[in-house]
């Protein structure tokens, strides 16, 4: 036996469904386990334990059992883990207003009337959403390391669906972060709620574009799906090593615009924030891309040793086993403002907000929905436009980039990876690109 870990972990959460001012589901979860992982030589053995894990050495002599059998089954060379330091644990979180504090009944109450700023003329269904968990995390190794954190998370998220003529349309707002109950003063969610309604209200009578190729301005959330999901993904050193990036090899190139910068911050109190990994390295900003430049991959211990770089970025939902995941990953900004980009854009199309899409990192082509958009002509937002989305390859996208702005703004979701689902936050500001192929989204 080479190296062992062990994570403990214990969480307890509130979830709430409203809809259409009924109560769907309130349930509250209490989980405790633990992973225990073992590398044998060039092999890993890993268990998971729900509930009860009293005997954790047990787990370990089952891990190094399935380590052994997978070694005298299938040698590998010896992996050599890339060495972390034990985290300095500083600036955590703080909860101003603790979520366990309030009343179930208040926090149904705030609910229903999130809800009800959504109920306005024309609008046919609403749905909201709260959620809350409180987890504790005790990492330990075979090298001595031994740390712990607790962090809490709190959301909320509300839909809004009109309906005219046999046409749907839907409107989306959500917040989510590591805070307390204090989000509700941090972000008005009874606008948010309105402006969801309003949404979906506005894309009734929203145009289909023409599809082709256009100057486009991508909003700060859309820009922040494609560096997640067309950029991030790509710099996951996994990926890599498995030959499924069309930025393998590529470090030190240039493969974007000299305007694009792009960070992966697990330390920034967004909603992707951890103050150390799965493996217990602390929690550190990684400069993707510098001014065009593929300057790093993001990294496991494993990863790190093999092709050299830090290890940071090794994260598992649960007590699964973990993987390589991007954080808070966004584009900095820039110095345009918004209004000087629509004046160089002069005519185009300004795309806004992400309904999803996919992506295929290894031949870095994508296709993402946009929420709405708008054309603009002379400078000016003109015709609304529903059902429309952005394709093309990454590497073009990223090299036709002609203005970044100065409004940087992260959104919060989860991200999926190996089955497994983690918080992340992304980001941009505004972002000019002189070439896209833009059509519906169907």
């Amino acid at each position: 036996m080479d190296f062992f870990d062990t994570r403990i972990l214990k969480s307890v959460s509130t979830s709430i469904q409203i809809d259409n001012g009924e109560i769907r589901e309130i349930s509250n979860n209490f989980s405790s386990g633990a992973a225990v992982r073992v590398l044998d030589h060039g092999s890993w053995g890993f268990v998971s334990l729900d509930g009860v894990f009293d005997d954790l050495k047990a787990a370990k002599s089952s891990a190094g059992r399935l380590a052994e059998a997978a070694r005298n089954r299938s040698p590998r060379s010896p992996i050599e883990l890339a060495p972390i330091n034990k985290p300095d644990l500083k600036d955590l979180p703080k909860v101003k207003e603790n979520p366990r504090d309030i009343t179930i009944e208040d926090k149904v109450k705030l609910l229903l009337e999130i809800e009800n700023h959504a109920k306005i003329d024309g609008i046919k269904s609403t749905n909201a959403v709260y959620s809350e968990s409180l987890i504790n995390v005790k990492y330990s190794s075979s090298e001595g390391l031994d740390c712990e954190y607790t962090l809490n998370r709190v959301g909320f998220a509300i839909s809004a669906i009109a309906q005219s003529e046999g046409v749907y349309q839907i409107g989306r707002e959500s917040r989510f972060g590591v805070m307390g109950f204090e989000l509700f003063k941090k972000h008005d969610a009874f606008e948010l709620a309105q402006k969801a309604a309003t949404t979906a209200i506005e894309l009734l009578s929203a145009s289909t574009p023409k599809a082709g190729s256009y100057p486009v301005i991508l909003d700060q959330e859309l820009a922040g799906v494609f560096i997640h999901e067309a950029v991030g993904h790509a710099v996951e050193a996994d990926h890599v090593l498995e030959g499924n990036s069309i930025l393998s090899g590529k470090i030190g190139e240039q493969i974007a615009s000299p305007l694009i910068t792009v960070y992966d911050d697990p330390s920034l109190h967004e909603y992707g924030y951890y103050p150390f990994d799965d493996e217990g390295a602390e929690s550190k900003r990684t400069t993707l891309i510098q001014d065009g430049i593929l300057k790093a991959f993001l990294h496991s211990r494993e990863t790190a040793g093999k092709l050299g770089g830090e290890s940071r970025n090794s994260r598992a939902q649960g007590y699964a086993r973990p993987v390589i995941r991007m954080s808070n990953t966004f584009i900095a900004p820039d110095g345009m403002k918004f209004d000087e980009m629509l004046s160089e854009l002069k005519d185009g199309i300004y795309l806004k907000g992400s309904r999803g899409g996919q992506v295929n990192p290894g031949e870095g082509v994508f296709q993402f929905n946009a929420e709405r958009g708008f054309i603009v002509k002379n400078g000016e937002l003109t015709t609304s436009l529903r059902d429309v989305s952005l394709s093309g390859n990454t590497l073009e996208i990223l090299n036709n980039v002609t203005a970044v702005g100065n409004d940087l703004e992260m959104n919060s979701g989860r991200c999926g990876k190996a089955g497994q689902l983690v918080p992340v936050s992304d980001g941009s500001p505004h972002v000019l690109v002189n070439r896209a192929m833009v059509g519906g989204s169907g």
